[in-house]
């Protein structure tokens, strides 16, 4: 029957309310916002069917008056701005650009770009300050991010603009390159990063076909994996731990010749402290400390390894067999490793969905004007005004040199005074999906180990497509149950999410014992969340099995779990350790063949690219994407082994191995529990 019907209407209410925000969201926002720069009339730049369709570049009248890059990307910088086909490429005031009118009007044809389109070139400077309709210098500068920034250069060691180290303002003054700079703090750094994002964008052009090989010999190894447990998975621990090892170990060997190569090299005396934080994250692996720091990581590792190994050793032997029964049941019902694909799909529609409704949020309602002081001094800045008719108000009067500017898009009605509450509830509800897309697969998978397990004649009592009736049977009637499973992992990680942002925002004022008490509250929710993931999950294994409710079923399984704590700490652990090794062996040694082959190493088998900016982009891409792979399949094989688990610690309470009530467990694994619990034996 139906189980947590309650929260299964709320739930679905939930679904029904994020499509409906969702829609509304469509019908008021406009993603165009947030694809183009606009001007302070709030106009698009290079939007097609608009007077500035050619005009795809934003222009500010004064960067001076910026005060920051972060104030520019918000388009919030005290000073006019207007859309423009190109970027200053020169130094010319306004002054001058009138002076050379009287000889040539074709100067003021390239001035008046960057002017207004009602500008008129005979005005005078202190009209043309009142009017604001023309910057009254320019200098040259290249597009970044749609928007003219300084063109920066260097010339023996210092900086300049134009092969200028200083400038006319066009108010008769005279400003350095270096309050430029300031005017535009961080430019060059975001300048790096665009160099970066290009190189890495280049790299993934020359290597994505390399990339995608990579990933497929990934699965095409997963499988493998998979299959040979279930025939030799004594023997497959041991190359997993010999595997692991060795990997790491060429690691160390790797890394310590790096250490060595650099002693003889002049850049090798540099500190991290010398080179400060860099874009070019190349620069880091020119340091005796990056592969000193690699090094000792390893090291460690290396050794928990090898201590685990010791003394996990008897436990060992059970995880094993664990696998070899887990390797059955897959093979019984195979279409089990194809599911991961399908919460893929899952997970990428919610993710998909969630994104495309915060940006139409964001991009929501009517341009706003807001009033902008660039001098600071005035009593308006910052109040709702008309750009039709400012100049003749009030304000511009009590206010000279203020300008009314587009700040940015909201209204007064009652959907964008909740725009930040829809933000907050698509987040919400968009967690909540996430961990019911989890859940889902976590009791539909359960379903179908369960139904192995509990068949006693194998394979003939098994029904027809177990996973696909599981699956069936938890949509059906476990919907609630599972809603409310996902709502109390939504919620903790919602509460997370939420101490993160205080902290962001709370950081300057924080002091050593709010530090300290932010940590703590970190780690708790970090223990709590896993905590009750793995509650949750045996609760799920409980429900594919009995479908009871969500609480009698977590407690159930607690129960169970507490009377069998021993057994379940160390078995349960052991065996996703060993599935651990599996997914580290198999992105290791993906991550080793692509080492050598994207630094050219490997010529006897195939040419690698020769042409790669930094060949780590493609090698963390195929590491990453390998242990993901791997995460994939062998997840499905940690399901198989809880459910398995559980089913036989429930079995041995239920049953007595009489022939009235006889164990359902394989007899190896019935076995080697009994060796070592003789209680069971005599039971």
């Amino acid at each position: 029957s139906c189980t947590d019907v309650l929260c299964c209407m709320i739930f679905l209410l939930c679904i029904v309310g994020y499509i409906v925000l969702g829609l509304v969201a469509w019908v008021h926002g406009d993603p165009r916002r947030a694809a183009y720069p606009t001007d302070s009339q709030g106009h698009f730049c290079g939007q097609k069917g608009t007077p500035n369709e050619n005009k795809t570049i934003l222009f500010y009248f004064n960067l001076l008056r910026c005060t920051s890059p972060s104030v520019l990307l918000n388009l919030q910088c005290p000073t006019t701005q207007i859309c423009v086909s190109k970027c200053p490429e020169k130094f010319l005031t306004y002054v001058e650009m009138q002076l050379l009118y009287t000889k040539d009007k074709s100067h003021w044809e390239d001035y008046r770009q960057f002017c207004k389109t009602t500008a008129k070139p005979v005005k005078s400077l202190t009209q043309l300050l009142l009017d604001d309709d023309c910057p009254t210098a320019i200098f040259p500068s290249k597009p970044f991010l749609q928007r003219c920034f300084p063109d920066f250069s260097t010339k023996n060691g210092t900086l300049t603009i134009g092969s200028k180290m200083v400038f006319q303002d066009g108010n008769g003054g005279t400003r350095s390159v270096i309050e430029l700079r300031d005017a535009a703090n961080g430019i060059n750094k975001l300048l790096d990063a665009k160099s970066l994002g290009l190189k890495v964008f280049e790299d993934y052009a020359t290597t994505w076909y390399w990339i995608l090989i990579g990933l497929t010999i990934a699965m095409v190894l997963s499988w493998i994996f998979l299959i040979l447990l279930r025939f030799i998975a004594g023997c497959l621990f041991w190359v997993f731990m010999i595997g692991v090892i060795g990997i790491i170990g060429y690691g160390i060997w790797h890394c310590y010749q790096q250490y060595t190569n650099l002693q003889a090299h002049p850049s090798s005396v540099l500190t991290i402290y010398d080179i400060g934080i860099q874009t070019n994250i190349s620069m880091y692996f020119e340091l005796q400390q990056t592969w000193f720091t690699f090094m000792i990581i390893l090291c460690i590792i290396e050794v928990i390894v090898i201590l685990m190994l010791i003394f996990l050793r008897n436990r060992i032997r059970v995880a094993i067999i664990l696998l070899k029964e887990g390797s059955k049941a897959i093979g019984y019902v195979p279409s089990t490793l194809v599911y991961p694909a399908l919460t893929f799909i899952l997970l990428s529609i919610c993710i998909c969905y969630w994104v495309v409704t915060a940006v139409f949020l964001a991009t929501s309602g009517v341009p706003v004007y807001k009033v902008i002081a660039p001098e600071g001094h005035c009593i308006h800045e910052n109040q709702t005004c008309d750009p039709e008719i400012f100049n003749t108000t009030e304000i511009a009067k009590a206010c000279p040199g203020a300008l009314c500017n587009f700040a940015f898009y909201g209204g007064k009605s009652l959907y964008h005074q909740y725009i930040p509450t829809f933000h907050v509830y698509n987040l919400f509800v968009f967690l909540w999906l996430i961990n019911f897309v989890v859940a889902l697969g976590q009791c539909a998978l359960a379903g179908a180990f369960a139904t192995y397990y509990w068949a006693m004649k194998k394979p003939d009592d098994i029904p027809r497509y177990p996973l696909f009736t599981a699956f069936g049977r938890a949509i059906r009637y476990h919907t609630g149950s599972l809603a409310f499973g996902s709502l109390i992992i939504a919620l903790i990680q919602m509460f997370k999410i939420v101490l993160e942002y205080l902290d962001h925002r709370l950081k300057r004022t924080q002091n050593t014992l709010s530090k300290f008490l932010q940590c703590c509250l970190r780690c708790c929710f970090w223990c709590l969340e896993n905590a009750i993931k793995f509650l949750n999950r045996n609760a799920y294994i409980m429900i594919a099995i009995y479908g009871r409710n969500f609480c009698r079923s977590a407690k159930d399984a607690f129960n169970l779990l507490m009377r069998n704590v021993l057994k379940v700490a160390v078995t349960d652990e052991v065996t996703y350790f060993v599935l651990f090794l599996g997914k580290i062996l198999v992105a290791g040694s993906i991550g080793v063949l692509a080492f050598l082959f994207f630094t050219q190493r490997l010529p006897v088998i195939a040419q690698g690219p020769a042409s790669l900016n930094y060949y780590w982009v493609p090698l963390l891409t195929v590491i990453l994407g390998s242990y993901l792979i791997a995460h994939g399949f062998f997840s499905v094989y940690a399901m198989c082994v809880e459910t398995i688990f559980i089913c036989f610690l429930e079995d041995l309470e239920r049953n007595d191995g009489s022939t009235a009530r006889p164990y359902y467990v394989s007899q190896p694994l019935l076995k080697i529990f009994q060796e070592e619990n003789p209680q069971t034996k005599q039971q």
